[in-house]
């Protein structure tokens, strides 16, 4: 493999950054945290950014063609680049990232799996036990969940409305917590 293929920018990674970015602003919304009760714990806080990132990745599945998949893949290593770096500065050894990396990447898979499940239901129960299950640890639904799903729905229409050149460009506007859950 040439050396300069080491060094090559990956398609689409700083429009992946920038998407996750405003994934990740958008989880961080304290309406999520004190209207709802998220926990406000570094499980809770990657649930949120977690179900921010699925909503884009997903987005990127309705469009056709290669860039779409490149762009969804570039969101998923900035956050898993981002979550690397964050268990590296809360002094986790660096034999240890790599195995929370991982249950990290099995977590978000295992939500995105219930979240689209739950998505293409005609009713939000499906969706209001997913997120009770991932966002609470609830084994019960949550009532907080019901609010949460309707948000959900409504960050979803409101990323299905923006055009896929706008994410090309790294360009994302979620709706502001209150707004979304009004």
């Amino acid at each position: 493999m040439p050396l300069s293929r080491l060094f090559r920018r990956r398609p689409f990674e700083r429009e992946g950054y920038l998407l996750y970015g405003a994934a990740v602003a958008a989880a961080r919304d304290r309406a999520w945290y004190l209207e709802l009760g998220v926990p406000d714990t570094l499980d809770g806080r990657f649930d949120m950014v977690a179900l921010f990132a699925f909503l884009v990745i997903e987005r990127m599945r309705e469009e056709p063609g290669e860039d779409p998949k490149q762009l969804s893949q570039a969101v998923f290593d900035a956050m898993f680049s981002d979550m690397d770096q964050n268990l590296r500065e809360m002094g986790v050894a660096d034999l240890g990232v790599g195995k929370r990396v991982k249950r990290m990447w099995e977590a978000f898979h295992g939500r995105a799996t219930a979240y689209t499940a739950a998505l293409g239901a005609a009713d939000d129960r499906l969706l209001v036990e997913a997120l009770s299950r991932n966002v609470w640890r609830s084994v019960e639904p949550v009532a907080a969940g019901s609010r949460l799903a309707q948000a959900m729905r409504r960050q979803r229409a409101q990323l299905g409305a923006q055009s896929f050149a706008a994410f090309r460009r790294g360009e994302v506007l979620f709706l502001p917590a209150a707004e979304a859950l009004a």
